[in-house]
């Protein structure tokens, strides 16, 4: 992998059909998650860049963790928002499953926690007004993300925040709640952890909120409210929390605007949280924010990541290149010799192939096309009608069609439903850009 391993005559083969691993260059690794890792690609028949999460079946299937992989491609294919990392494409071949989503470049916010950047107050301000409209918009589709913390809050080159991993989202019909012990335990809310002892019936969109800021007083501070860790019991957290000294926790050096913000985002009882962006732009230091502006991506981040490098961990390509059993560059030498010995199917094929019988392909450029489409047979639909109108000839105006409350013979063309909002989410990240940073990486590892 890296820059040493684009295969530059690959780009004649064909790109018909499905979108598949042989549409992409992979160019180099870059992080990693609990079931698979992720590096960059450029698509061949575009030279558009993007991010690509591979996860082993067997791994996923011998960790009880398909299910889930499933339900995050099959939730992320219904969003689309400029502050999440939106999927694109999704496909599988015999080994893995693929995730195809936008390239964010500025790294996350953990990394930069850990390259001691300091964030100040109107960073923190802009990060809960972008992550805050994100979560407005899961909770319209009726998701609840369950882990929002700083490794799973991305910046994109200008530094603006966006939403990711989804792996153990829930989707909440009407007045369902959720009730499992779910997410990272620091970043959890109370009434998760009541829930789990018995003491509250199920939880719903606030946890989300209450994550927000202890992540948002995390990236100020450099510690969390409450000394909170993964062998933390859920009693000892309801007695560390109930019991706290002070009603609200607040970052030490907080000024006392921002104060506020932290006051309503980490109330214990999710009935006074903050959980909606009107909620949210009732506070004062938040209310001065143009949302038409942020949504737009038009403010300004105070911080924009480096340039010069790809914001992560070196070692991933070096733990893809040497400790990688199966390295992604070596894929289609792997799957060829595989199909040539394949003769039956395992058990073990039998019961993966069980598992993945609802599995989709995804593309969204085809679904963005489609949109497209309809957007101009409605407009032609409309000048057709406007045209029918304005004709002397009322005859041949259908009944089913007129507007007889209003009295006229006026045919009427039915509103298209409001589109979701196209996010400016897939950046158009230029080729020279990519390789300065990876040339940059190259000579950070030595390799």
């Amino acid at each position: 992998m890296g820059v040493g391993h684009s295969n530059r005559q690959d780009r004649s083969c064909p790109l018909d059909g499905d979108v598949n691993f042989d549409h992409f260059e992979i160019l180099r690794a870059i992080g990693k998650g609990s079931f698979g890792k992720v590096c960059i690609v450029e698509k061949k028949n575009s030279r558009q860049m993007y991010a690509m999460k591979y996860m082993q079946k067997s791994r996923c299937v011998e960790r009880d963790a398909l299910k889930n992989v499933l339900r995050e491609m099959e939730i992320l294919t219904r969003l689309e928002h400029p502050f999440l990392v939106n999927l694109w494409f999704s496909f599988q071949d015999e080994e893995d499953l693929f995730m195809v989503s936008d390239l964010l470049l500025g790294g996350d916010l953990r990394y930069h926690l850990g390259q001691d950047v300091k964030f100040g107050e109107n960073s923190i301000k802009l990060f809960a007004c972008e992550i805050g409209s994100a979560l407005e918009y899961l909770q319209s589709e009726h998701i609840v993300h369950r882990d929002i913390k700083p490794e799973n809050i991305l910046l994109d080159e200008e530094g603006h925040a966006h939403i990711t991993d989804f792996n153990i989202a829930a989707t909440l019909h009407g007045k369902k709640l959720a009730s499992s012990l779910s997410g990272t335990k620091p970043y959890i809310a109370p009434e998760v952890y009541l829930c789990s002892l018995g003491e509250c019936a199920g939880y719903s969109y606030p946890v989300d909120w209450w994550s927000l800021g202890v992540t948002l007083y995390e990236v100020m501070s450099r510690c969390r409210p409450y000394d909170i860790h993964s062998g933390t019991t859920p009693r000892e957290v309801r007695s560390m929390v109930m019991n706290s000294t002070s009603s609200t926790a607040i970052p030490p050096k907080c000024s006392e605007q921002l104060s506020v913000l932290f006051q309503r985002l980490l109330c214990i009882n999710p009935d006074e949280r903050i959980n909606t962006v009107k909620k949210l732009k009732s506070i004062p230091c938040i209310s001065r924010y143009n949302f038409g502006m942020i949504l737009e991506k038009q403010i300004r981040p105070p911080f924009t990541p480096p340039k010069d490098r790809l914001n992560c961990d070196p070692t991933f390509e070096l733990e893809e290149m040497i400790v990688e059993p199966n390295p992604l560059h070596r894929k289609p030498r792997r799957l060829a010799k595989q199909r040539s010995l394949r003769t039956s199917m395992t058990i073990e094929d039998t019961e993966t192939s069980r598992q993945l019988q609802h599995f989709k392909c995804y593309n969204r450029e085809k679904e963005l096309e489609r949109r497209e489409m309809e957007r101009k047979e409605h407009d032609w639909e409309q000048e057709l009608i406007k045209a029918m109108n304005a004709s002397t000839i009322p005859a041949i105006v259908p009944a089913m069609v007129t507007d007889k409350d209003g009295g006229g013979e006026l045919l009427t063309v039915p509103m298209m439903t409001t589109e979701r909002r196209r996010s400016s989410c897939k950046l158009n990240i230029s080729p020279v850009s990519i390789q300065t940073r990876l040339i940059s990486a190259q000579a950070d590892t030595g390799s």
